[in-house]
């Protein structure tokens, strides 16, 4: 069993990889296999779709967001539990190989745009933007709320090319985000 966890992680990776070098719709099953060097049955074991890679690669994602909506649900809406929400969305952030599908989902958005994990990643969004946010607050205090998780994602696209480190971009994202959170 641990050898197909391996393999089904072998194969994410290295589509991954792929998909942001090649672009989604560029790359091929054959040519995932081949950089694999496995064949393309071998890849159909475990992936029958280019979709169910993709698919696969958002799960965990979507996962995590369904846990922090379900802690969420169980918490006061005060302004700490938000405070602690975007804490919780940001670290979650820096977890497993998540800013390598957020680049593969930005340079693909076009091919992307009706798949239906994205639906569903939008969906879970919006969810957790109604913690967020409070349907009784002025469209500006709403607007900069909803504007603190944009904050922690824009740190990958926005600082990208400046020479500073993960932990550096994490904590001004933080920052960031948390002073946007404040009313």
């Amino acid at each position: 069993m641990r050898e197909n966890v391996d393999t089904r992680t072998r194969i994410q990776e290295i589509a991954l990889k792929l998909f942001v070098e090649q672009g989604y719709e560029a790359t091929s099953l054959r040519e995932i296999a081949e950089a694999l060097g496995v064949t393309k049955a071998a890849l159909y074991y475990h992936f029958k779709s280019k979709d169910e890679i993709v698919t696969s690669l958002a799960e965990d994602r979507v996962r995590t967001v369904e846990q922090l909506i379900a802690w969420a649900e169980t918490q006061p809406r005060t302004d700490e539990t938000r405070r602690e929400l975007i804490r919780r969305y940001s670290d979650d952030l820096y977890r497993g190989r998540h800013q390598e599908v957020m680049r593969f989902f930005e340079r693909n958005q076009t091919a992307l745009k009706d798949h239906p994990v994205m639906e569903k990643t939008r969906d879970r969004m919006f969810k957790v933007l109604a913690f967020l946010v409070d349907p009784e607050d002025p469209t500006a205090v709403r607007l900069k709320h909803s504007m603190a998780l944009f904050a922690l994602h824009a740190s990958w696209f926005i600082l990208r090319d400046d020479e500073i480190s993960d932990d550096e971009r994490r904590a001004a994202a933080l920052e960031v985000a948390l002073e946007l959170v404040q009313r």
